[in-house]
Formats: C-alpha cells, structure tokens, sequence
C-alpha cells in the first residue's frame, strides 16, 4: 500500500516536527543536543497496515546488527527531544526507531496546548492502531539489513510510558521495556479500554516503571494498584518511585526536568535492557 491511502490529510502531515511542539514552549536552556557524528540519523517511512507513516531513525553510520529499541513519543509527536532520544541511543549503538503514532490524525507540534491536542487527536487514536504500528516498526527495522530484532527494547514518555506497558503484554518477541510516568489508570473509552492495570498479568516482557512522587497527574495510589496487579505475573518487572519529582523529570526541555533523576533513570534503563538481552 502507499501514503495515498490516507487521503487528503496525509499531505499535510507527512513529514516529522522541526524542532519542538508549539505546546511546549518556552524551550528551556538546559536542553540537550546529541549530534549526529558517527550517526545516521533522519526521517523514514513506515510500511503499515493501511499506507505508510512517518519515523525518525538513529542508528552508528559503521557496522550492522543493532540492537533495536522502540521510542514511543509523548502527547506531543515526535518533535525534537524525542528525536534527540533515539540520537542517544544511537550513540550507544542501537537503531532507534520514533514512529509518528498520530500522522493519521493531525500535525500535534503546531496545536497550541495539551487540552486541544488531547481532544482532537489522542483520544482518536485507538489501541490497536499503535500496537500493530509498532509491530509493523519491528518489520521495518528486520527487513532493513541493518537491525538485530531479536535484541528489541521499548521505552516511552507520558502517553509512551503507557504505551509501554501495553505493548510488553502484546508482543511476544519483545525483551525489554522502560516506561517513564506512563498512566496506569484512567478513564476507558471503546478507542483506549485498557490501561496497564488492567493488563498487568498478561506482560510477557520485563518493564522498568519510572515515575515522580510529585506528578498530580499520576498518583501514588495508582502506583501501588498497578505494583498489586503485578505480582499476579511471573515476568519480571519493577517500578522505581523518585520521590520528589513531578511528571516529565526526563524531559530536558521543560521546566519539570530533573537532572539527577533523568540521568539516574537513563541509567537504570541500560542496565535493564542489557540485564534482559535487549542490547
């Protein structure tokens, strides 16, 4: 199939976010800038079930076999910090991989804030969709010669960090994930009907929960429903609490961003994927 499918729309929403999401703004001046020396880095496109849609991809410019990891974006696309993400990754030798979850919905970089981008583009995506997106991502990064798909990992930020959790109970062939402040309870809808606490015996991948004692939007009660519903499974997973920190302590961009806590999470991520086999 081509992008044709799509109709109209997909002509406007095509390519990847330059820089960061208006929703975002101010740019705080602590932002981290990984450069693409060693790298190939850029935008993709992605084979799916009804067309293609936009990536970002990063990956060493020498060798082969990378291992692979996911990027899931948060509400706001895969604008800039996310792309700086999978450079990171990159730079540890892995082929990361952003898919655009939203490109069939609108352009969420160029809405102005969050209630706007959730009322007319997240709460249309459905759960399937992004599960067999990111499966068809898989596909992708197997067929391009460069990727070892059996060293597959996940991580993801706020609507990622969810996303994470379902696709461990999804996909069969994946070896680790790390979800960051992804909610774990909220209301359903015929388009989203379950959250991770509904799924947690089903989780077929190890996943590292990292999450704010401070986030309003996610609170500790939430998180101790989600650490019950988990020892109803025999795979291996953990959530870390950061006592004094708000939602998005990762997210070097915004005021939110806690260093310590940031460089201690990436931390923990690495020594998780390596512990199970996804690097």
């Amino acid at each position: 199939m081509t992008q044709n499918n799509f109709g109209r729309r997909e002509l406007l929403i095509a390519s990847l976010t330059a820089g960061f999401a208006m929703a975002v703004q101010p740019i705080y001046a602590q932002v981290i800038k990984t450069e693409t020396s060693g790298l190939i880095a850029g935008a993709v496109k992605i084979p799916v079930a009804d067309g293609e849609i936009p990536a970002y991809r990063a990956m060493p410019a020498k060798g082969g076999n990378f291992p692979v990891v996911l990027v899931v974006q948060e509400i706001f696309g895969v604008h800039e910090y996310i792309q700086d993400v999978c450079r990171r990754f990159a730079k540890l030798g892995y082929m990361a991989i952003a898919p655009q979850m939203f490109a069939r919905y609108g352009d969420v970089s160029k809405l102005n804030n969050i209630q706007e981008i959730i009322s007319k583009v997240v709460s249309k995506v459905p759960d399937t969709q992004v599960l067999s997106d990111l499966d068809a991502t898989v596909v992708w990064a197997d067929n391009s010669g460069k990727a070892d798909v059996d060293k597959l990992g996940i991580t993801g930020f706020c609507w990622g960090g969810r996303i994470v959790w379902l696709y461990a109970a999804h996909s069969p062939q994946l070896k680790a994930g790390v979800a960051w402040y992804g909610r774990l309870e909220e209301s359903r809808t015929i388009l989203q009907p379950q959250y991770p606490v509904d799924i947690a015996p089903l989780i077929k991948a190890p996943v590292l929960g990292l999450y704010g004692g401070e986030d309003t939007s996610i609170p500790i009660s939430d998180v101790e429903k989600m650490r019950a519903a988990l020892k109803q499974t025999k795979t291996a997973t953990q959530i870390k609490v950061y006592p004094n920190q708000p939602h998005g302590f990762h997210a070097d961009y915004r005021s939110s961003y806690n260093e310590e806590a940031a460089k201690d999470g990436w931390l923990l991520l690495q020594n998780w994927f390596k512990k199970y086999g996804a690097i």
